[in-house]
């Protein structure tokens, strides 16, 4: 049985990821901030295959509590740190960019990831696994505001392309949803209506793309997948 572990698995992406793997069979272990919406997610999935453990992933004791799942469940074949933090919101900008808050942008958008991965890689390599680390378009495009989550953003993309370089035997990807009607974004974008942007549900498949093809590590974006696919088609 495949294994994944999702970060921020109580909402947006992560729980619609969650669903998915379920339906195919696998084993998850996930992670989230919130115990009272991670038990909803948990309990609307398999509890025989799903494991739920509430915490920060700043917290080098909560990401032991991963790690020792993850050795319960026998190894891993799929580690998404999708777990992210936006910063204040409205999103100020740099001149007056909370230097406090923007150390926490970087703990749980870079070094959490990091660490998390550096726990589960003996797992990864053993299964010739796959991490996918959520990125974002304010990674590589400069817009006003964005500067400490977009920052953070891109130095994930660094770290995982140095980490594909790295780890052969892993294949590491940042993948980029797009704009998704989430939380986070919605906490972005306090004033605006955002119902029009796409469910989370409709990016899964193009993630998915990358667990089952297995392209070289690298950077991606959900747009680019599922137009590829549309071509082929």
């Amino acid at each position: 049985m495949s294994v994944a572990l999702i970060t921020g698995a109580s909402r947006g992406l992560g729980r619609a990821l969650a669903r998915e793997l379920a339906d195919r069979g696998w084993f998850l272990i996930l992670d989230a901030r919130g115990h009272e919406d991670l038990e909803v997610v948990v309990r609307q999935l398999d509890p025989a295959r799903t494991v739920g453990i509430a915490g920060d992933v700043t917290d080098p004791s909560h990401r032991a509590e991963l790690a020792a799942a993850v050795a319960s469940a026998g190894g891993l074949d799929l580690l998404v740190n999708n777990a992210s933090h936006l910063g204040p919101s409205p999103q100020p900008v740099l001149r007056d960019y909370p230097l406090d808050e923007l150390a926490r942008v970087y703990a749980v958008d870079v070094l959490a990831p990091l660490a998390v991965t550096q726990l589960m890689l003996p797992s990864l390599v053993a299964s010739v696994g796959v991490v996918v680390n959520v990125s974002s378009d304010a990674a590589v495009e400069a817009y006003e505001g964005w500067g400490g989550y977009g920052s953070a953003k891109a130095a994930l993309d660094h770290v995982t392309a140095v980490l594909g370089v790295e780890e052969p035997k892993v294949s590491a990807y940042s993948f980029d949803p797009g704009d998704m009607r989430t939380t986070m974004h919605q906490q972005a974008f306090p004033a605006q209506d955002i119902s029009d942007r796409p469910e989370p549900e409709s990016v899964v498949p193009a993630l998915l793309r990358l667990v089952d093809e297995r392209p070289p590590s690298g950077r991606y974006r959900a747009a680019a997948l599922t137009a590829s696919v549309a071509v082929s088609r």
